[in-house]
């Protein structure tokens, strides 16, 4: 099923997505102009495939979606994916990637600020760099950057794994390096395979969590919440 979102409201081309998923087609979206919000909500197994670029929160709040841009992405890529695959062609903007519960994102570009944020599952692979505070209190799930980690990598996360290809400019509040496993090079390797991205894994640096941060202290609270 072909859609032609010229003249059309983002709201129309959305219910014409999920009619044609309905139908069991896949579904082809042209000229999407860089429209905010397309492809989102979509809760059922379905093939949507975007030619050209999508602006904030493309293939958000989705479950089961088999997604691919043809294009860059602006931000919240993928936003909350319980399930399924999207794979972008480009780079995408701030926040690709945030709070996902499961399933892979791919970006075979870069991607900006504070992707794979508050990640609960699921697996997010760049093929360029990433930008600041990429990771930030993550609490599971994989985070794969083929090329450079820009300052604050992992900040504050509790859990979860984060490899890199490239150099880190710097490590947020309680990440700390830890030594690659066999696990992980055997996930590494299926991952990047499945992602479509040639590289050796055993190059990759791994980062994980300190654990410093998992418990509040109630007598530290006592000596600042007069500033409250």
């Amino acid at each position: 099923m072909d859609i032609d979102c010229t003249g059309l409201e983002t709201r129309e081309i959305n219910r014409r997505i999920k009619a044609g998923i309905e139908a069991g087609e896949s579904v082809t979206l042209r000229n999407p102009a860089a429209r905010h919000n397309l492809a989102v909500g979509i809760l059922r197994p379905g093939r949507v495939r975007i030619e050209g670029s999508v602006g904030y929160y493309g293939a958000g709040l989705c479950d089961g979606i088999d997604a691919e841009i043809f294009g860059a992405a602006g931000w919240g890529l993928a936003e909350n994916l319980m399930s399924g695959r999207v794979v972008l062609h480009g780079s995408a903007g701030n926040s690709a990637a945030a709070s996902i519960r499961g399933g892979l994102v791919v970006i075979h570009g870069s991607a900006a600020a504070r992707a794979g944020i508050a990640m609960k599952g699921g697996t997010l692979v760049i093929g360029g760099d990433a930008g600041y505070t990429t990771g930030f209190m993550m609490q599971k799930g994989a985070i794969v950057i083929c090329g450079d980690a820009a300052e604050a990598l992992g900040d504050s996360l509790y859990e979860g794994r984060i490899f890199v290809g490239g150099e880190i400019a710097g490590l947020g509040n309680d990440a700390v390096p830890a030594e690659l496993t066999g696990a992980d090079l055997s996930f590494l390797r299926a991952t990047l395979s499945d992602a479509g991205i040639e590289r050796d894994p055993a190059a990759f640096r791994k980062i994980v969590s300190g654990r410093q941060l998992y418990h509040f202290d109630k007598r530290e609270f006592a000596r600042w919440r007069h500033a409250l």
